[in-house]
């Protein structure tokens, strides 16, 4: 995942900045509990597209 697109990447729900976790290929919203997929180096930011994050996870 490029750099200069997890800077201006952000939350579409809550606007906040993401953490983009390489293992398991998503960027993680530790406010909202939500981790988004990406997908052939695409950031799918769709809430309905996410995943809940368990609470050992957030």
């Amino acid at each position: 995942m490029d750099a200069r697109l997890l800077d201006i990447l952000v939350c579409p729900i809550c606007k906040a900045n993401l953490e983009y976790h390489k293992t398991a290929l998503e960027l993680i919203c530790k406010p909202c509990k939500l981790a988004f997929p990406v997908r052939d180096d695409i950031p799918v930011m769709l809430e309905d597209e996410a995943r809940h994050l368990d609470v050992d996870e957030a």
